[in-house]
């Protein structure tokens, strides 16, 4: 990473299940509250998992009387666009910088997926043999489905709303790499900036998969929790009696910056972004490598490009997803990359209180990180009952701890084996 070229974060939004923008969501984390309930959205009575964690009271119309271009917009899409308003507006850059010195580099998902309507269009397809008609699927089709609507379904299109809402003209690109997205997109976007492509950077992530076929995937790879009768008590990372995850959705946006070009501007800066590590385990899809090879590689490439030492790092945002393998794994890892430190360094999940956001979760990691530094708060793992042998670090069990954190690691590792290490520290 050069010295030349610094990145700060200049502004943050967020939409999340604990609050539609970021002063609440961060509100509920320091007061350990949980965004998990039933799941609304659709009927889940039939799932082995009826639990997640939803985004309350999204506000679809507001964007829908702006463009017809909205008219068809999904949660994905909603979620980005919100976030990023609020993150522009904080950052204050908006028609302040030329439009071709500003990108986009998101970390969406896949989008909006009427399943109800398309399970329709092809039930009515398949003939008595089995085989499907594919001219009465095509004439469904084009009877039942919007261009738009399917359009929503796409990645491409949240980065495509953003940047011409926002007349983001310089480099754009999405990576959907799992729940290492939007912490990869960060990372990406911090380095055009460095090379001098860019000067201001929208980037995050946003997803929603509460619907038929990501609940069902994520049950048939029995990843999620089934505690349905404890909804809020369902997401426990580190906890001994872990059972899984909990599918969440959101967004998280942040504004990042050359920082002589934020000063110059007067901009508000709320930290550095020091260092990005970035690995594969090369190993299997949905499991971690058990020496957690991958994650230990990333760590030590983050701190190696902020020219710090383990024990600079005052906190650990875990990954934490709360499931057996990956909670195990990262403490191993972090043990391996800590060494006598480790036992030291509070390290937390958030994924306790939001569950796990997919795509959108690094970003809000990193928001929270930032403001644990700026306010001294770290907050807790919540639902942290019985220790794990495996398990055996601090973990800011259940309330949130004062301390002073000058410098973030924040953990990201997504299915396939992505792994993401962004390093936040104070000016």
């Amino acid at each position: 990473m050069s010295a030349k070229r610094r990145v700060v974060i200049t502004g943050m939004g967020a939409v999340t299940p604990l609050g539609n923008d970021v002063s609440s969501t961060w509100k509920g984390l320091r007061e350990g509250k949980s965004g998990v309930g039933r799941i609304t959205i659709f009927n889940a009575g039939s799932f082995p998992t009826k639990i997640a964690s939803e985004v309350k009271n999204p506000s679809f119309s507001k964007w829908e009387s702006k463009s017809e271009e909205f008219s068809h917009i999904c949660r994905n899409s909603l979620f980005a666009l919100e976030a990023a308003e609020e993150a522009v507006r904080d950052s204050g850059f908006d028609g302040r910088v030329q439009p071709e010195r500003v990108g986009v580099y998101f970390g969406a998902g896949d989008g909006g997926f009427n399943f109800s309507q398309y399970a329709l269009v092809v039930s009515e397809a398949v003939q008595e043999d089995q085989t499907v008609d594919a001219k009465k699927y095509f004439t469904n089709s084009l009877q039942k489905l919007s261009p738009k609507e399917i359009l929503e379904q796409e990645p491409f299109q949240v980065v495509n709303h953003l940047s011409g809402v926002f007349n983001a003209m310089g480099p754009v690109s999405n990576c959907l790499t799992a729940c290492a997205a939007s912490s990869q997109a960060i990372g990406e976007a911090a380095e055009i900036i460095r090379h001098g492509d860019a000067d201001v950077m929208i980037s995050g992530g946003s997803h929603s998969m509460i619907h038929p076929l990501g609940l069902a995937g994520f049950n048939l790879l029995t990843a999620l929790s089934t505690r349905n009768d404890q909804p809020q008590k369902a997401s426990r990372p580190f906890d001994k009696n872990r059972d899984g995850f909990v599918l969440s959705e959101g967004a998280g946006v942040v504004i990042l910056e050359e920082m002589e070009h934020a000063k110059k501007r007067g901009a508000k800066i709320y930290a550095e972004l020091a260092g990005y590590g970035a690995s594969a385990d090369a190993f299997r899809l949905t499991d971690p490598h058990s020496a957690g090879r991958g994650a230990i590689q990333a760590m030590k490439l983050a701190l190696k490009h902020a020219q710090l030492n383990p024990s600079d790092v005052d906190y650990i945002n875990a990954h934490g997803t709360s499931t057996q393998l990956n909670d195990a794994v990262e403490t191993h890892s972090v043990k391996e990359v800590f060494g006598g430190h480790a036992k030291q360094t509070p390290m937390s999940s958030i994924k306790s209180m939001l569950g796990h956001m997919i795509a959108a979760a690094g970003v809000v990691e990193i928001i929270a990180s930032i403001l644990t530094i700026r306010e001294g708060i770290i907050p807790a793992t919540i639902n942290y009952e019985t220790p794990d042998e495996a398990c055996d670090l601090d973990y800011v069990p259940n309330t949130a701890r004062r301390a002073e954190v000058k410098t973030v690691l924040s953990n990201s590792f997504g299915f396939g084996g992505q792994n993401i290490a962004l390093i936040v520290k104070k000016i």
